[in-house]
């Protein structure tokens, strides 16, 4: 990857050819589902920062190919677990692990941490090519959910108080897409009965981490409107920046799939935005260079007809 000061502005690095290994396997017999793994990165350069990503609702880790691609040419390892609500697995809310599939998922990005030498094996030569003190993760709706709690969120049970704490110290930044706020009356009654773990505490996320919400994205689980989805950046510590995107529904401008036919509200822009914003930002909150950063917060601010804005704490 080019020098920061070689970067001519307004652009982004030329994007490095990547490989990707899928599916990885980590054994997890007490899950009832051995953990499958996907392995993304650039084939050239070192010192790469690695993001693990968390798939929503039913999707897996062949998803989200418009942002893994992106990060991936330009210099990071991502890591996709396959969680137990995937629609690759089949599981229907009879089965017995279905009320802990939330515990479960924050599990498994704990055991793509544990495990992260032997995923990095996946690849010819990669692990030798990795910086370990620069992984950050991201999620999208239930897996912003997932992996705000590493980045110090925690659930309120039904006494009002937090639960215990996951956060985890090999986590030095964060980005929550879509990502639901707070409980209580804010939840409709069909939420407050089949989603518990929907009643975030947000007081001990202090991780640097980048929120990016859509203006129109009205959740059928909130009695609230699309500012419910901004609750993290305004609760929490650690949310230092918060990219709201205008007109963007909950697929962010269609995030999780090229082409798909599920994306409310299409847009290549919106989706172009958010995988550089997010990437610029981990750069920055990773301590890699504030380039980037800086330059797609002015981008935004100087444009006269823009299709976002960031706020910063």
């Amino acid at each position: 990857m080019p020098a920061p000061d070689t970067v001519a502005p307004n652009t982004v690095p030329a994007p490095t050819p990547i490989t990707s290994v899928e599916p990885v396997v980590l054994p997890a017999p007490e899950r009832g589902d051995d953990l499958r793994v996907r392995v993304s990165a650039p084939v050239s350069g070192t010192g790469l920062p690695v993001i693990v990503l968390a798939h929503g609702f039913g999707k897996s880790m062949s998803s989200y190919d418009p942002l893994v691609d992106f990060w991936a040419a330009h210099g990071f390892v991502v890591i996709q677990p396959t969680f137990l609500d995937s629609r690759t697995l089949g599981l229907t809310p009879d089965d017995p692990r279905y009320p802990n599939i939330w515990r479960i998922r924050v599990q498994d990005v704990g055991r793509v941490l544990d495990e992260l030498d032997h995923l990095l094996t996946a690849v010819p030569g990669l692990a030798d090519r990795v910086d370990r003190d620069r992984t950050a993760v991201a999620g999208h709706s239930w897996g912003g959910q997932t992996v705000s709690m590493l980045l110090g969120a925690r659930v309120l049970g039904p006494d009002g108080r937090p639960g215990p704490s996951h956060t985890d110290s090999r986590v030095k930044a964060g980005v929550l897409l879509a990502t639901t706020g707070i409980g209580g009356d804010d939840l409709t009654p069909f939420a407050r009965e089949h989603f518990s773990f929907m009643s975030p505490d947000f007081d001990e996320l202090t991780t640097p981490t980048l929120v990016v919400a859509g203006d129109q994205d009205q959740s059928a689980l909130s009695t609230r409107g699309p500012d419910w989805f901004t609750d993290v950046h305004h609760r929490s510590p650690g949310a230092q920046a918060l990219l709201t995107l205008f007109g963007g529904e909950h697929m962010l401008g269609g995030i999780h799939a090229y082409d798909a036919e599920d994306t409310t509200d299409e847009s290549p822009e919106r989706v172009a935005l958010v995988r550089r914003a997010c990437w610029a930002y981990l750069r920055h909150a990773l301590g890699i260079d504030d380039i980037a950063w800086r330059r797609v917060r002015a981008e935004l601010a100087e444009t006269t007809d823009p299709i976002g804005h960031i706020v910063d704490k």
